[in-house]
């Protein structure tokens, strides 16, 4: 029987509620549990912290990391931070909106109709020297082409 998420979160919860800055390490929880925080969820975490709800809906919305849909199996994150636009962010973005059947509209991700794939523009890896930087599935990579993008995609064992 799988655990509902309104049961996972009030576990989580639980283990961390007297924790000083207990949010964020739940929110981390929760979403390793679920896969993501479902909206369903944000008023119970609010109300275990004695928080607002949208104080806990800023920092799910705020963090590029948390997700309040799921995500598709393989997740993409494109930087698109000053230094990976002025060495071809914009392009390799375009190739993998292309590739992945993925739509990036208004700085928001999307996920392909297939589930496979989540595509999410973000802002900052850390890797200003090695840009365009991606991460996919929680693995950096630096000075991405559209072609090494290709390499990564294909090893992935998806037909993209």
């Amino acid at each position: 029987m799988n655990p509902t998420p309104a049961n996972v979160t009030q576990a989580v919860l639980a283990r961390h509620v007297d924790e000083p800055g207990a949010l964020l390490p739940i929110l981390h929880e929760v979403q390793d549990a679920l896969g993501h925080i479902p909206r369903e969820v944000v008023p119970q975490i609010a109300d275990g912290l004695n928080l607002s709800r949208a104080e806990v809906h800023g920092v799910v919305t705020y963090y590029h990391h948390f997700r309040s849909e799921a995500s598709g199996q393989h997740v993409v994150h494109v930087c698109r931070a000053e230094a990976c636009q002025s060495m071809g962010a914009d392009a390799l973005m375009a190739h993998a909106e292309l590739r992945l059947g993925c739509a990036t509209h208004g700085g928001h991700g999307s996920t392909s109709a297939d589930g496979r794939y989540t595509l999410n523009p973000v802002y900052c890896l850390g890797l200003c020297a090695s840009s365009p930087a991606m991460v996919v599935n929680d693995k950096l990579h630096a000075r991405m082409t559209p072609a090494r993008f290709d390499k990564i995609i294909n090893a992935l064992g998806d037909d993209a």
